[in-house]
């Protein structure tokens, strides 16, 4: 029921969508450059590797010598509304409707926190990774990490049809306040450096 609900919302949303995902890829590429998808691996259900994509939201500045310049001097105020508005997320609908993704489950992370969690914070792989879920919904990248997997963990321990429903009308009102977006002093959150 869950994977029906999935293909059906995501394909429905990535209709109803079209236009608007069409004007935010020019503002994209007006605003920020190109390219006007930000691609990256990430680790989905048991791990399995798949490609992220979302909209852009961080230039590519660098600094004398050719390095990146810190995430926070990279996000221009167009990104850092994409970000407030979730919009940068809306092509990940895409991930959604080819099954590495879900509506609702832990949020994918980077491929190199897996080998850094311990066997509790791991489980939150036993489903797929969702474009929203039970930490976002609770603080989101406000939390610190050990909060953040224990909430992960919860929702894959009582993970139910009617949680998901909850937990999409609660999303709707945690983007309406923009909350929870990013650590103190954090573009988003600071790296996990796993358990100490």
């Amino acid at each position: 029921m869950k994977r029906l609900f999935d293909i059906v919302i995501s394909a429905s949303g990535l209709i109803i969508l079209l236009l608007p995902m069409a004007i935010l890829a020019c503002l994209v590429a007006v605003k920020l450059g190109r390219p006007i998808f930000f691609r990256q691996d990430r680790p989905g259900m048991h791990g399995r590797i798949f490609q992220l994509v979302k909209f852009r939201t961080m230039t590519d500045e660098r600094d004398s010598s050719g390095e990146l310049l810190p995430d926070a001097q990279r996000l221009p105020p167009f990104g850092r509304w994409l970000r407030a508005t979730s919009l940068d997320e809306l092509p990940e609908l895409w991930n959604v409707l080819k099954g590495e993704m879900s509506l609702v489950g832990p949020r994918p992370l980077l491929v190199q926190y897996l080998p850094l969690y311990s066997e509790r914070q791991s489980r939150r792989h036993a489903v797929r990774p969702g474009l929203t879920g039970w930490a976002q919904i609770n603080g989101r990248n406000a939390l610190s990490w050990p909060e953040k997997f224990e909430l992960d963990v919860w929702y894959v321990e009582n993970q139910s049809f009617w949680l998901d429903l909850k937990i999409l009308a609660r999303t709707v009102a945690a983007v309406l306040k923009s909350s929870g977006i990013s650590a103190t002093g954090e573009a988003t959150m600071p790296p996990f450096r796993g358990e100490r």
